[in-house]
């Protein structure tokens, strides 16, 4: 499965983002998404997954309930709505594709090629 990050862009702080993550190739409706970041000089971090169907999300702790990810199976397209985004939000963001909902990326074998999100304060 191919992966397109996009959506990406410059905010300020309190603002909101939705990324979209567009997906090819394979039967999408098979494959749990999940969104990873990587700020500059920092390691990549798990943000957000979801379940094929739907049915099942995660979020880690410095997000929940300012992000929502989402998924539509018709538009083969997974979102990540971000609110009330802060400084420390800035990273590249990148979806990626798994067969389970999987918080490590280790268990994530397809990947996007990265949208820039920068939070100005």
């Amino acid at each position: 499965v191919q992966l397109q990050a996009s959506g990406g862009g410059l905010v300020q702080a309190g603002g909101s983002l939705r990324l979209s993550c567009a997906a090819s190739g394979r039967t999408f409706s098979n494959y749990a998404i999940g969104w990873f970041r990587q700020a500059p000089g920092k390691e990549r971090e798990f943000v957000a997954c979801i379940s094929s169907n739907g049915g099942d999300t995660y979020y880690a702790d410095s997000v929940r309930g300012r992000f929502t990810i989402s998924r539509d199976n018709a538009k083969n397209t997974v979102y990540l709505q971000m609110s009330s985004l802060k400084p420390e939000d800035t990273a590249v963001y990148y979806c990626a594709a798994s067969g389970e909902t999987y918080l490590s990326s280790n268990y994530y074998y397809w990947w996007g090629q990265g949208t820039l999100v920068t939070v100005s304060s």
